[in-house]
């Protein structure tokens, strides 16, 4: 798209953004790739990258279960990533709740850079690398903790300080549920929306893509750099990085 095509949409969407109050985003990974984390499915992503198993696997709770000392390298390696900030998208779309446009967030991101940008309310459908716990007493660690090979164990993963017991990132694994109470509050957030926003994401994970079918709104606005399963069906498409979107736009 051309730098002039561009700001016809971005005009489109301030239009959009003005004239309604209940907007709802729902996010996935390119709203963070701009921060430097990679984007698990993009030709550079994790998918694409050698390991001794594939990341699917070692990212499954059957692999966290028989091999966790595998898991947490990978884990260590390649999930917790320190040092980002939010980027321009985080911070408008906090900016939006705290003026009133925006409802909620809903990602599919485990980073926590919607709450450090300043948004409130965040329904995290995968969960988030900030928070852990030991599955044996439920005590709660952070990223640090679990970051330091320090606080391994015998068998070289992370344990807990109190009990021993072995400590879970509170990520939504391959093979694990989504947290129901969340899939129901992003359900009702959702079909209330007048406009819902989806942003930086391929719509390829289910079941959380399959969010947008609850979508009974006036305006679906699509921003993501390649093509999605829901661009015929939406009132605006941006084929943009979502953080020049949202930097250029302003919140009255």
């Amino acid at each position: 798209m051309s730098d002039r095509d561009c700001a016809k949409e971005i005009q489109e969407f301030q239009e959009i953004i003005d004239n309604y109050d209940n907007i709802v985003f729902f996010g996935g990974a390119g709203v963070s790739t701009e921060s430097g984390i990679p984007d698990f499915r993009s030709v550079d992503g994790l998918y694409n990258q050698k390991y001794d198993y594939p990341p699917e696997e070692i990212l499954s709770h059957t692999f966290y279960v028989r091999k966790p000392k595998e898991f947490f390298r990978f884990y260590r390696d390649k999930l917790i990533i320190k040092g980002v900030e939010p980027n321009a998208a985080h911070k408008k779309l906090a900016e939006l709740e705290k003026a009133g446009k925006l409802r909620a967030v809903i990602t599919q991101n485990i980073d926590g850079l919607h709450q450090a940008a300043g948004s409130k309310e965040v329904l995290e459908l995968h969960g988030s690398t900030l928070r852990n716990y030991c599955e044996k007493c439920g005590e709660s660690y952070d990223i640090d903790y679990v970051a330091d090979p320090s606080n391994d164990g015998p068998e070289g993963y992370p344990v807990c300080k109190k009990c021993g017991g072995s400590i879970k990132p509170d990520v939504v694994l391959y093979e694990e549920g989504l947290n129901m109470n969340t899939m129901q509050k992003s359900v009702e957030y959702i079909s209330n929306a007048q406009v819902l926003i989806i942003g930086g994401t391929s719509l390829a994970v289910y079941p959380a893509a399959g969010l947008i079918d609850y979508f009974k709104g006036d305006k679906l606005v699509v921003i993501n750099m390649a093509p999605t399963s829901r661009d015929a069906h939406a009132d605006l498409v941006i084929p943009e990085r979502i953080g020049k979107v949202f930097d250029a736009i302003k919140v009255h």
